[in-house]
C-alpha cells in the first residue's frame, strides 16, 4: 500500500473517532449523549459500563437491585465519581421502559449550537427560541421547543429573592444569567 493510501485512512480514521467522541455528548431534541428516545433503561448497563450507575436509595445493594420496584432516578457517574446525569424512566417498575427525562450534570454535554451548562442566558436566547418562560418559588424555567428542553435559572441570578412570588419575564432575565438546570425531556 502506497504512503498517500496509508495516510488518506488514518485520516478517514481520525475523522470518525473525533466524530464519536463529539457524539457521546452531543445533545438534540430526542436524543442525550449515546441516549435516545429508543433506549430502554436496561440499556444503562451497557452504555455506561466504563461509568457507575446508582439510585437515588444509596441504602440498598445497587448491583443486585439497580432495577426494583421502588426506585425513580438512576444517577451515572463517571469513573472518576463525576455525576454526569440523572436520567428518570418512563415506568419506574420496568426495567424494558424508555426514558422520560435526562437532567445534566457535566459541561461537556453541548447542544450543536454550543449551548451548555456553561453557557449564559445571553447565548441561549440568540441560539434558540425561549416558547416560554415559567416562574417557580426559587427559579425561572425557560422552555426550549427545539430541543424539548427545559433550563431553569436560580432567581439570584435575576436579583430576585429567592423565594418570592413574583412572576419573572424573558425581558427581566439578565443576559449573564447562568444555567441551573438543564433537562431533556423523550416525550
Amino acid at each position: 500500500m502506497s504512503l498517500l493510501k496509508r495516510c488518506f485512512i488514518v485520516l478517514i480514521s481520525l475523522v470518525f473517532i473525533q466524530c464519536g467522541k463529539e457524539n457521546q455528548f452531543l445533545i438534540e431534541k430526542g436524543n442525550v449523549g449515546l441516549l435516545n428516545k429508543q433506549t430502554s433503561i436496561l440499556e444503562l448497563k451497557t452504555i455506561f459500563k466504563m461509568d457507575s450507575i446508582a439510585s437515588n436509595f444509596p441504602n440498598e445493594d445497587e448491583k443486585d437491585k439497580i432495577f426494583s420496584l421502588d426506585k425513580k432516578e438512576y444517577v451515572i457517574f463517571s469513573k472518576n465519581g463525576k455525576k454526569l446525569l440523572e436520567i428518570v424512566p418512563t415506568d419506574q417498575k420496568d426495567s424494558l421502559s424508555k426514558i422520560r427525562s435526562i437532567q445534566i450534570f457535566d459541561s461537556n454535554y453541548i447542544t450543536d449550537k454550543g449551548i451548555s451548562l456553561k453557557s449564559t442566558f445571553k447565548e441561549i436566547n440568540e441560539n434558540y427560541m425561549v416558547n416560554k418562560v415559567e416562574t417557580t418559588l426559587t427559579s425561572a424555567t425557560l422552555f426550549i421547543d427545539e430541543l424539548n428542553a427545559t433550563i431553569s435559572i436560580d432567581k439570584k441570578e435575576l436579583g430576585l429573592n429567592s423565594f418570592s412570588r413574583e412572576e419573572v419575564s424573558i425581558d427581566q432575565i439578565p443576559d449573564i444569567a447562568k444555567i441551573k438546570y438543564f433537562t431533556i425531556w423523550f416525550n
